[in-house]
């Protein structure tokens, strides 16, 4: 048989075909030792190794049978792990579960690290306070309350009377307590419930003894590593160009370089509602970018707003996303008329999202204070801010002056006799809190999200800027929080390097300043245990 006809008859096997390779025959087979000569050069390893002799030798020229290979183990993706192990024993659900926390732990690997980091930070510097509850755990009381059966809280077990709403129903109206309490007052807390919410199976297993400062300082180490996983989608997605480490840094300036140090360490119903809030912030930001999840963005939107009020105006984000995401915004605004389903579909699957909470906040509210927007503050029980309140209301323009100067004119005061420097507990600057503020002003780049981010900063801050109050007892201008991680999304799409000696001279101050916040503020707690 000539070698070009046995070629022939090669092509046409199944080894030619992809097959696996074919068993030696012995050396007895012409046509067979042929065949194996000719596979000699693509498995040159096994040239050198016995061969075992053929259980029987094939006909002239008839493919050489082959043994099916091993199968695989359920849920192995690799042969090699097929060695030593039945194959018919399936993994373990043991064995299943740990490889998918391995997988999970390879994906976010960056973010555990960067939340046991902070995690060890923050209760480093919460020192004492990381052991004890705070003295204002309001959102505790509530959550007790509920898990008892009642919707108001029992006066007769508040720790204090610091910022607590009291109810009184005078000819058939509900008004604020005055004078001396009475049996049929009824108490709340005069803060949006959602943080009590999250509470609430934690309470059921410590009681009124669950510590808010370890739990606020476990949040604040989640909300770090949230807030990277947001910049690390936001790179993927092609709306900001920083690199990994960059965005690392970026987060460890929010962690220790912002009003959230201090914030972060202290527990205290005013401070855990901050740190909360920039968690689902985040949360909501990961969802609402290009709309491209409108159930979800609602949902977090829901919590964060029912977690700080002002976050309300935060949902212009989602709107911007959903019907003028850009560039030609105005072009798109005015195919609206033409083609607004898209844009209507996002906007209603954002409002289902949202509308299972706040119907129920609706309701609470209506029930607690005859009103569905009222959280509380206009029933505060003996506060200072009553007098404002009664004669402005909650929101006005006189406020604006003091508020303004709260956040942008506050500076330390330096006493020479002693040496001494020491904050006002009304404000300090932002300028001193976020020096990075500058370096907004005059971006190196205007990309897709500058506006947005932008005009939801405005919105959310105005709220603070008119309110009766302007966060005492507080290091810095804690309100700002609520707009923080938008304004470091905007640093991190406009264009100046971490690397640049003046911005590098900013986060060093910015962490400098927040390091003396986070040592030196006495707060409520401080004040009332004397520490």
């Amino acid at each position: 048989m000539s070698r070009k006809s046995q070629r022939s008859k090669k092509d046409s096997s199944p080894s030619a075909k992809g097959a696996p390779a074919s068993v030696p025959a012995p050396p007895s087979a012409e046509p067979a030792a042929l065949k194996v000569s000719t596979e000699i050069p693509s498995q040159p390893e096994q040239a050198s190794q016995p061969t075992a002799p053929a259980e029987a030798a094939p006909a002239s020229g008839e493919p050489v049978p082959v043994p099916a290979p091993a199968a695989l183990p359920e849920g192995s993706g690799d042969p090699s792990d097929v060695q030593g192990s039945p194959a018919s024993s399936p993994a373990s659900p043991g064995k299943r579960i740990w490889a998918a926390v391995r997988i999970w732990l390879s994906a976010y690997r960056v973010e555990v690290v960067l939340f046991l980091v902070s995690f060890v930070v923050l209760a480093s510097f919460s020192s004492q306070r990381f052991l004890r509850q705070s003295a204002a755990p309001h959102f505790i009381y509530q959550a007790q309350s509920w898990l008892e059966g009642r919707l108001d809280v029992d006066p007769e077990v508040l720790p204090n009377l610091e910022d607590w709403a009291c109810v009184r129903v005078v000819g058939g109206e509900k008004v604020r307590c005055e004078g001396q309490q009475l049996p049929s007052d009824r108490w709340y807390v005069s803060f949006p419930s959602f943080p009590a919410l999250v509470m609430l199976p934690f309470v059921a297993l410590h009681g009124y003894q669950f510590n808010d400062t370890s739990f606020g300082v476990i949040i604040g180490a989640l909300a770090v590593a949230l807030f990277f996983s947001l910049l690390r989608f936001l790179a993927r997605d092609g709306e900001s160009a920083r690199s990994q480490s960059e965005n690392i840094g970026l987060s460890l300036i929010l962690a220790f370089g912002t009003l959230f140090f201090y914030c972060a360490i202290r527990g205290e119903v005013w401070f855990s509602a901050e740190v909360m809030g920039v968690a689902l912030t985040c949360l909501y930001l990961r969802n609402a970018v290009q709309a491209h999840r409108p159930v979800l963005a609602g949902i977090f939107f829901s919590m964060a707003t029912l977690t700080r009020t002002p976050l309300l105006f935060a949902g212009l984000f989602f709107v911007l996303e959903a019907l003028c995401p850009g560039p030609d915004r105005l072009g798109q605004l005015r195919a609206l008329g033409t083609n607004w389903k898209p844009a209507a579909r996002k906007l209603g699957l954002f409002a289902l999202g949202a509308a299972p909470l706040a119907f129920l906040a609706a309701a609470y509210n209506v029930y607690r204070f005859g009103k569905p927007g009222e959280f509380g503050h206009a029933f505060l029980y003996n506060n200072r801010v009553n007098a404002d309140i009664d004669r402005y209301g909650l929101f006005d323009f006189s406020y604006l002056q003091r508020n303004l100067e709260a956040a942008f004119l506050k500076l330390p005061q330096v006493s020479l006799n002693p040496l001494q420097l020491t904050y006002d507990p009304h404000g300090l600057s932002l300028l001193l809190t976020l020096p990075l503020l500058v370096f907004l002003v005059y971006p190196r780049a205007r990309p897709r999200l500058h506006w947005p981010l932008w005009l939801t900063v405005a919105i959310c801050a105005l709220p603070g800027l008119f309110y009766q109050n302007t966060g005492y007892m507080q290091f810095g201008f804690r309100f700002s929080l609520d707009y923080t991680p938008y304004l470091l999304l905007l640093f991190a799409i406009g264009g100046w390097s971490l690397r640049n000696r003046f911005v590098l001279a900013a986060v060093v101050l910015g962490v400098l300043v927040n390091f003396w916040g986070a040592v030196a503020f006495r707060g409520y707690t401080e004040y009332v245990r004397n520490w």
